[in-house]
């Protein structure tokens, strides 16, 4: 029993090749979700919600390697949510989704949480993008029906206290949700900082070398796009009403993926969709670039 324990731990140590795919885009978010926790704490210890903005350009300018912590910041949260996506669709594809309905829903609901907490760090940069961004938000909000108001006051709020909301719940809210959502399914996941040096030194090698973007407000620019996963909903807000390109289409995504384990009927008509949907708004977020190449 011993030179079995051991031999399966040996195995364990060599990599992460011999690992299911599944724990191996878990291991990943993991790690990226704790890099993105610590520098984001560096982070928020420079930042002034008042002027966020100025706040952002000071950080880079200003503090020691301010510039490389919010890179590092940046990189690491995408990076976050991509492993994220792949973990949930590896999970799907290889029929490994044996969780119970309370971990498999909390696991879903931690891509809105995600997307959200990527979503209001742009908003928080106060730059174009930034400003744009949280204005589109706070319309789609409020196109809720009954609860618009009242979800807007709690979550964005800008046109009546800045970003100060918004940096609120990005430090403190939306953390915690995603905490609460991910933990439970991916604690068991191996964090053990060697098992993922080639993703620790790529994302610092990015971080150094890759500044993380700004963009200051350029009079005459007639169109600013949003974060790149932000460009399909972006370009379906041109042709359809708020509520149904804001609500009902990530809706669409989202609410089947709920259901997802536990349709034996339906699973295959749910995976087709599922895959239809992201493949459209890929075609969605090519859009945006063909046109701006245009004018």
């Amino acid at each position: 029993m011993d030179k079995d324990t051991s031999l399966q731990n040996i195995s364990m140590r060599a990599g992460l090749l011999s690992r299911p795919a599944d724990i191996r885009w878990g291991g990943h978010c993991l790690i990226s979700l704790y890099i993105s926790l610590l520098s984001g704490v560096v982070i928020a210890l420079q930042y002034n919600p008042s002027q966020p903005f100025y706040s952002t350009i000071t950080l880079e300018l200003a503090a020691p390697f301010g510039a490389f912590w919010r890179s590092l910041h940046f990189y690491s949260s995408q990076a976050c949510f991509l492993f994220l996506l792949c973990h949930c669709l590896v999970v799907i594809l290889k029929n490994r989704h044996t969780l119970s309905p309370n971990a498999w829903f909390r696991l879903t609901m931690s891509l809105p949480v995600a997307l959200l907490l990527l979503f209001t760090g742009y908003i928080l940069r106060g730059d174009a993008t930034g400003t744009s961004a949280g204005a589109i938000a706070e319309h789609i909000t409020l196109s809720i029906p009954v609860l618009g108001d009242a979800l807007n006051d709690i979550l964005f709020a800008g046109s009546k206290s800045g970003v100060l909301r918004i940096y609120a719940n990005h430090l403190i809210t939306l953390v915690l949700a995603g905490l609460f959502c991910l933990w439970p399914h991916l604690k068991s996941y191996s964090t053990r900082w060697l098992d993922h040096l080639g993703l620790i030194f790529c994302t610092m090698v990015l971080a150094v070398f890759v500044i993380a973007p700004m963009e200051p407000e350029q009079f005459g620019l007639l169109r600013i796009s949003g974060p790149w996963f932000f460009i399909g909903l972006q370009e379906l807000l041109r042709h359809l009403p708020i509520f149904w390109a804001g609500i009902f289409f990530p809706a669409v995504f989202i609410v089947p993926l709920l259901f997802f384990p536990y349709t034996q009927k339906y699973r295959k008509s749910i995976l087709v969709l599922l895959l239809l949907w992201l493949a459209g708004y890929l075609i969605l977020s090519l859009v945006d670039p063909w046109l701006k190449s245009l004018i």
